[in-house]
Order: structure tokens, then sequence, then C-alpha cells
């Protein structure tokens, strides 16, 4: 019985170790874009979906997650992650964050588009650099 109890724990311990739903960090410079195949360079606009399984699909830039959704089911993702503009290579929930296109501030794919843990930092960098404002919802809308 004790043998049986220690196997039943064995199991659930790896059932949920192996639907770890968290980010993974992205290795710059080697892991590449799952939606267009370049190499992920520039630590400030990379992204990352994390699905309900703990699948890690990493990106170049935001707008390169937003395109590759056209093809997947969302209902899998249990994470969307954009990289924080103010602290490089911090991965921040997309559904949060607040996303500024601006012709003045480059991203990999050329949509200028940057996210923000908050809204404040974003407003911030629109007075100095222009551009709009969108949230997560505004911002899929507006690439499609």
């Amino acid at each position: 019985m004790k043998t049986l109890k220690h196997l039943l724990t064995l199991i659930l311990s790896l059932f949920f170790v192996g639907c770890n739903i968290s980010p993974q960090p992205i290795d710059y410079g080697n892991d590449g874009c799952h939606f267009c195949k370049m190499t992920i360079v520039d630590k400030i606009h990379a992204a990352e979906i994390v699905t309900k399984k703990g699948k890690v699909y990493k990106f170049d830039a935001t707008e390169c997650m937003i395109h590759f959704l056209e093809d997947f089911d969302t209902s899998e993702v249990g994470l969307f992650l954009s990289n924080n503009y103010t602290e490089p290579e911090v991965l921040i929930d997309a559904n949060k964050a607040t996303f500024l296109i601006s012709k003045n501030v480059p991203s990999p794919m050329g949509a200028f588009l940057s996210a923000f843990k908050n809204k404040v930092d974003a407003e911030k960098v629109q007075s100095e650099k222009g551009g709009t404002l969108y949230n997560w919802e505004e911002l899929k809308l507006h690439l499609k």
C-alpha cells in the first residue's frame, strides 16, 4: 500500500512538473523566431507564447507573435509575453501591457512596436517620441 502511495505521488509530481507554464529565457543570438525564422537578437522587442501544456514559442518581435496567432488556436495559450521596453530582456504579460507604435522607435520587423509594463512609462516615451498607445486587444485588431 505504501509503495502504491509513493508511486501515485511520483506520477502526480511528474505530471505537474511537465505542465509548467512559465516563460523560458530567450537565448539572444541563437534562438530563432517561430514566425519569421530570423535569429532573435533584439533584447527590447522579443516576445514569447507559453501554451497551457508548457510548450514555448519565441519571437523576435511582438508583431511576429500576433501574426503567428492568425493560424494558432489561442485557447491553447497560457501566457502571452513581450519584452519590456524599459527593462531589456524582461518578459511582461502582454495582456496587461501598454503598447506604443512610434515611427521614432524602430523594432525588428518594422512595425515600430514596443511594449511597456505600465502606462506611465509608455506615456513618457510617447511624449518624447510620438506615436499611438494601445492595449493588447486594441493592438491585435490594429495589426490584423
